[in-house]
């Protein structure tokens, strides 16, 4: 029987594969670059601005909201989306220190032979 060892992993390295991972599909990144172009919280339809079907986007907009990277309050018969920038910027942190720690070791460069 197999399980997820997630158990053998620190927290922050569980978030960063989860938050990866949704970032993953480009619909995603898509939608988060929209609602950071804006600058504030939208309400109203925002497939109606990107190449998807209102269906695609919904799912997409509660797999971020899942990972809660985005907001959504109702707001009468409409939702109000907006990015959740605390999150983000926690996020931002721990990707660009684990960038500099892979980044930082001896490592086989574009030119170098591995030393293996």
């Amino acid at each position: 029987m197999t399980y997820a060892k997630t158990a053998a992993f620190t927290e922050e390295q569980q978030q960063l594969s989860r938050v990866a991972k949704a970032l993953a599909h480009p619909a995603r990144v898509a939608i988060i670059q929209f609602l950071a172009s804006k600058q504030t919280c939208i309400s109203g339809d925002i497939a109606a601005e990107l190449p998807l079907s209102r269906t695609t986007v919904s799912q997409h907009l509660q797999e971020l909201k899942a990972l809660d990277l985005i907001r959504g309050e109702i707001d009468g018969l409409t939702v109000c989306y907006c990015l959740n920038t605390e999150l983000l910027q926690r996020v931002h942190q721990q990707f660009t220190a684990f960038f500099i720690e892979a980044t930082s070791g001896a490592a086989c460069g574009p030119d170098d032979a591995c030393a293996c």
